[in-house]
């Protein structure tokens, strides 16, 4: 099994700023994928991003495009969440996830979680 701690969220104004970061042990050499999913009050988990652990391929919801940047340190076992220009509709406790196989947007193809970190963008 892959342990996953996540780290990183808390309390910023709307535009501002935040990294998150997910640090894995265990059994991470069958990983295939990273990916970051969130979850609003009374709404399902939704996916963020991904990254393909080998190539370092990543893929991102429409919703954080050109605002959201995801990256690995393989050294570390690490993957971090850039998280730029964010928005009151990005609060959400953020998940980091692996995935053995795809489709890496379902969270179905995800079996390690994380704990959740908390993020909330004030108006």
């Amino acid at each position: 099994q892959v342990q996953l701690v996540e780290s990183g969220g808390g309390l910023v104004q709307a535009g501002g700023s935040l990294r998150l970061s997910c640090a894995a042990s265990g059994r991470t050499f069958s990983t295939y994928v990273m990916g970051w999913f969130r979850q609003a009050p009374g709404k399902e988990r939704e996916f963020v991003a991904a990254i393909d652990w080998s190539d370092g391929n990543t893929y991102y919801a429409e919703s954080v495009t050109g605002r959201f940047t995801i990256s690995r340190e393989k050294v570390k076992n690490t993957v971090y969440l850039q998280m730029n220009s964010l928005k009151p509709e990005d609060t959400a406790v953020y998940y980091c996830a692996t995935a053995p196989h795809g489709p890496f947007r379902l969270r179905s193809s995800y079996d390690g979680w994380g704990q959740g970190t908390q993020v909330t963008v004030s108006s």
